[in-house]
């Protein structure tokens, strides 16, 4: 698809703009090893090369704690003081589907983002709009649309919540292309994925090592897992050390410790196919 068309009619994506410092190199395996593993949120970066979408979202989203009447929960899913429930009942947080089979997702974008900002936002965009029926269209009237705006740190509603909805990508904190498509994967109603109704077969949570304060952002919720396989590489897992309190982990695979959980390169192909299935695209992208 070519940039002109995106700007036409659809837009998505995920860049890593962010230019980082490796740590110095230290002679003691054991000490590089504490320096990788010191995941807390106060302050200290998390290793580039370990870093997954949702580690770079709490990064960003740490010094958030309500913008404008608007409280985060799970990390970066935005609840307003109108509307607090986390869960899209039956399909009223659904998008509305053409007749023509498509779902068309109207956006507007803050002119304060700079090209390199656009692109990693539509690189977002089309890593969702290539491989479904979801098109992100520029908005001409409609009442329902995002409105993706340079606010504090990066953060979304869950599906459509009616009228506009704020959907936050703070530059240059959020602007990976992953960082996008976690979030419009938000704005299309779906949650984080160890908060499905059956993770507890999945990972074990290590509730002793979470940040004081912070267990609620890993409660479960009723979710309808779309008869999908858990889905331990998706854009939307948390990484192994969210919400650390010393930098131990907070999340451990059951099937095997090692297993690496969350990326930043862009949704999964579970992530793609839940898309499909709860649109109901049948094939259709």
């Amino acid at each position: 698809m070519l940039f002109s068309e995106i700007c036409v009619g659809i837009t998505l994506g995920m860049v890593i703009l962010e230019t980082w410092s490796l740590p110095v190199q230290n002679s003691s395996a054991v000490d590089e090893s504490r320096l990788r593993l010191k995941r807390t949120y106060s302050g200290k970066k998390i290793h580039p090369d370990e870093m997954n979408a949702m580690d770079q979202i709490l990064l960003a989203n740490k010094r958030v704690k309500s913008v404008m009447g608007v409280s985060l929960k799970d990390g970066d899913i935005a609840r307003s003081h109108l509307r607090s429930a986390i869960s899209c009942p039956g399909s009223n947080c659904r998008w509305p589907k053409s007749v023509d089979g498509f779902v068309y997702l109207p956006y507007i974008i803050s002119s304060q983002y700079n090209d390199m900002d656009r692109i990693t936002i539509e690189t977002g965009m089309l890593d969702i709009a290539s491989v479904t029926c979801i098109k992100f269209v520029p908005r001409t009237h409609e009442a329902n649309y995002v409105d993706i705006q340079p606010k504090l740190g990066c953060w979304s509603f869950l599906g459509m919540t009616g009228g506009a909805q704020t959907l936050s990508l703070q530059s240059p904190n959020c602007m990976w292309s992953g960082v996008a498509s976690h979030e419009f994967m938000h704005a299309l109603g779906f949650v984080h994925e160890q908060s499905r109704s059956d993770r507890d077969y999945h990972v074990t949570i290590l509730w002793e090592n979470i940040i004081q304060g912070q267990r609620h952002n890993f409660q479960k919720h009723k979710t309808n897992n779309l008869n999908t396989a858990y889905d331990y590489s998706s854009i939307m897992h948390y990484g192994k050390y969210a919400f650390s309190e010393d930098g131990e982990p907070t999340i451990i695979p059951k099937q095997d410790p090692n297993i690496h959980i969350g990326q930043r390169d862009g949704p999964s192909a579970t992530d793609i196919h839940k898309i499909n299935i709860l649109y109901d695209c049948g094939g259709l992208v």
